[in-house]
């Protein structure tokens, strides 16, 4: 391959490796024999229609839903390790932003991000304030330190919401439909943070109906489809010339 075309990242040996995960609520089998790598650096985005099984497997890689079968390992943590200080180191690397911005409402924007690493990593406050405002340079938002979350727009929130993991230093960003509460303005700032971190090399894996964002950043697209792998390539390679025709149709309708 000519060097013009080489991939953006050189690939590396996996941070997160998913085998044959399966995942049931009851009777109901959400996750049926799903596997992938994502390599430090890399940007996977996993993409799908509602219902195929892409926030669960998100949940399960952020260890926050357990599976019956298969494994999943994250910066070398066994995410099924039982314990609660296997969840505290994986709590440390993994960081992950919902769709709902879970911000604390009564605490501002400062406060929301330093409350983890002074009661958590137990850091002083003025450690903490100085982490804060490295993070909210990263998103944007400098001039915000001292509002409260109702004072901020939904993307304004979101990019909070990001600064607040930020500010953990994790070395796997997880992102849950993060945009679709959104409208396409706010849409656009929150997705302009997260091209950023890929830029600077952050680990990220993100759930997203946003094609445009996944054909731009992504380096890795995992189509799910009834709870399983559909496809799984190159991202430039993948949307060229779709395998299966539930992709071919997916592509189509999100155009």
């Amino acid at each position: 391959m000519p060097a013009a075309e080489a991939p953006r990242k050189a690939p590396r040996e996996p941070i997160v490796q998913v085998r044959n995960v399966v995942k049931e609520f009851g009777p109901l089998r959400v996750l049926d024999g799903v596997g992938f790598d994502v390599a430090p650096g890399q940007v996977a985005a996993i993409v799908g229609r509602s219902g195929s099984g892409k926030s669960t497997l998100l949940r399960c890689i952020a260890g926050l839903e357990t599976v019956q079968g298969g494994s999943i390992s994250v910066c070398g943590h066994d995410v099924g390790r039982p314990g609660s200080a296997a969840r505290a180191q994986l709590r440390r690397d993994v960081g992950m932003v919902f769709q709902s911005y879970n911000l604390f409402p009564h605490l501002t924007v400062e406060r929301n991000i330093t409350l983890a690493l002074t009661l958590v990593k137990k850091q002083s406050r003025d450690q903490a304030n100085a982490k804060a405002a490295e993070v909210l340079s990263l998103v944007g938002l400098t001039d915000k330190r001292t509002a409260y979350p109702e004072q901020l727009s939904g993307g304004q929130q979101q990019r909070v919401a990001i600064a607040r993991s930020l500010a953990l230093q994790p070395q796997v960003m997880l992102f849950d439909e993060v945009t679709s509460a959104l409208d396409p303005e706010l849409t656009a700032e929150v997705l302009a943070v997260m091209e950023d971190l890929a830029r600077r090399g952050m680990t990220m894996i993100t759930v997203t109906h946003e094609m445009g964002f996944a054909r731009r950043v992504a380096d890795l697209v995992v189509f799910m489809h009834e709870g399983k792998v559909w496809e799984i390539g190159p991202t430039a390679e993948l949307f060229a010339s779709p395998k299966t025709a539930e992709f071919s149709q997916f592509v189509a309708s999100e155009l």
